[in-house]
């Protein structure tokens, strides 16, 4: 046997145990490369004579021939093998409920949701939406809203307070979004409508009540604002946000130490077969409070109550979400759970709207 024969057979075996395309490339540039055996055997074909030349040529380049159709057929058995396996693990079984896209699983929680319905109405009217700390001051959260210090009044939120700082001063979790009214009239001159969602806390804890809840009040003040105006955008709203045509409301008297007079407001609705439905029967439901910008607020905030006047409103955007959607307890809202989430919860690219409906799910 030559010794281009044992090469050859030297080199084929080692092509054929090549278990994968790495392998089999290392014994092709060990024979092709351009240090390669094969490589080394043609360079030595310049420094032979013409009659070695016209003998040994054929022999080495049938050689490099052989071997390079070897690695190329070697190459696609391991190429067909390779797709073989991937095929394997990429079954699909098609009997299987198809996968929504992350875009279809995922869900607006309804409290967005419902903020989102609030800012809709209301940015309509011509409100703007107005934020505040969480964390606040007795200033802004009782003593700006004429609640003196010492009044029985305060008594009326069971407030979070914290420890005092190094003035004796004890800040608080906010516990209404009133403080945002009295930053606004601090920093902003008549005529203001703003709307103002956002948390809040309070000490309770029940089936309607939770430490942390969130609510949505409102603020008009100009020269010629008056309950007439705010008994219109409350209708408005109402009908807006509910979704019904006609609505019956009524304001009874009542007491908030930062307006006056003040209001609690009922809308008219069914409660026949458990189900509450508003805009017919014969039942009433109360759903907020509201009323005249209290004189003092206005003087707390640099506001002469000679030139201008103001109505406020409050509600719990918790609550109003309950009612809408049919949702029974409110500690579900804050627990986390999937499942309840998928349930009442709404797709995130069904943005609410006046024209296409504010609850499409």
């Amino acid at each position: 046997m030559s010794d281009f024969t044992t090469i050859e057979t030297n080199l084929i075996n080692e092509i054929n145990a090549a278990a994968d395309e790495p392998a089999l490339e290392a014994v092709r540039v060990a024979a092709l490369g351009k240090k390669g055996s094969i490589s080394e055997l043609l360079k030595t074909l310049g420094k032979m004579t013409p009659g070695e030349r016209k003998e040994k040529g054929p022999q080495i380049n049938g050689l490099r021939d052989r071997v390079t159709a070897a690695v190329a057929a070697r190459r696609d058995v391991l190429e067909q093998a390779a797709l073989a396996t991937r095929l394997a693990a990429e079954t699909v079984d098609v009997s299987l409920p198809v996968q929504e896209a992350p875009e279809n699983r995922g869900r607006i929680h309804p409290i967005s949701q419902v903020i989102d319905e609030i800012s809709t109405v209301f940015g309509d009217m011509g409100f703007h939406i107005a934020e505040g700390p969480d964390i606040e001051t007795d200033f802004y959260n009782f003593t700006a809203l004429n609640f003196a210090v010492g009044h029985p009044a305060r008594e009326m939120h069971d407030t979070f307070f914290m420890h005092p700082d190094a003035n004796g001063e004890r800040k608080l979790l906010r516990t209404h979004t009133s403080p945002v009214q009295i930053r606004t009239m601090l920093a902003q001159k008549p005529p203001i409508r703003i709307v103002v969602p956002g948390r809040t806390y309070r000490h309770d804890s029940d089936q309607t009540h939770t430490p942390m809840f969130h609510q949505v009040e409102g603020l008009v003040v100009d020269r010629t604002s008056h309950l007439g105006h705010m008994k219109w955008i409350l209708e408005e709203f109402c009908k807006s946000f509910f979704e019904i045509d006609q609505i019956k409301m009524r304001f009874r008297p009542s007491f908030f130490p930062f307006t006056e007079p003040s209001a609690e407001v009922d809308i008219q609705c069914s409660r026949k077969g458990g189900e509450i439905r508003f805009g017919e029967g014969e039942d009433w439901l109360e759903i907020l409070g509201c009323g005249m910008v209290h004189p003092n607020v206005l003087r707390n905030c640099g506001l002469d109550p000679d030139e201008f006047q103001g109505f406020a409103w409050g509600m719990g955007i918790d609550r109003i979400a309950m009612l809408k959607y049919g949702m029974s307890d409110l500690r579900p809202f804050f627990e986390a759970d999937t499942r309840w989430l998928d349930h009442y919860g709404f797709r995130p690219l069904d943005l609410p709207t006046l024209i296409g409906g504010l609850s499409l799910t």
